[in-house]
């Protein structure tokens, strides 16, 4: 993998030494590649919370969202069941990844040190909540799941 620096400094705890830091494959990208520190083997159909050997300390103001690695995928099934996770800036134990494989006939193993997900920093934003008797129009109003999509 090809080291990237970037511009947000993000202090980490490597729970074990050997360890990789998260790092991202290539110049430009979003996510920054977290690994497995077990080896874990799923059923199919099965899920399990994966230790990354991993924790962060976030800038208030920012949080960390855990994304699937499309690859694993799109070639397993595999994929991370509340996708994204969310990492609050305020957490300071490790990052887990809980994985579900999709596929219903193989098993999927992963060895300590494979890829497993994607780390993804970004800005947040706390909001206040308003209490209004009416919110104001919008081009969409209350049209919901589907709404854009094929017309029937």
């Amino acid at each position: 993998m090809n080291p990237v620096v970037g511009s947000l400094e993000v202090l980490v705890t490597r729970l074990s030494p050997e360890v990789p830091l998260p790092s991202y494959a290539q110049p430009g990208d979003a996510g920054a590649d977290i690994t497995t520190r077990v080896p874990v083997t799923l059923s199919p159909g099965a899920r399990a919370t994966v230790p990354t050997g991993l924790a962060i300390a976030l800038p208030e103001g920012y949080a960390a969202f855990v994304h699937p690695r499309s690859g694993l995928a799109a070639r397993h099934g595999l994929t991370v069941v509340n996708a994204p996770g969310t990492i609050d800036a305020g957490y300071r134990g490790e990052i887990a990844v809980t994985l579900l494989n999709t596929d219903t006939q193989h098993e999927v193993t992963l060895a300590a040190g494979d890829r497993i997900a994607q780390l993804v920093i970004q800005k947040v934003e706390s909001a206040s909540f308003v209490v209004v008797e009416e919110l104001p129009d919008s081009i969409r109003g209350e049209a919901g799941f589907g709404s854009t999509g094929v017309a029937s």
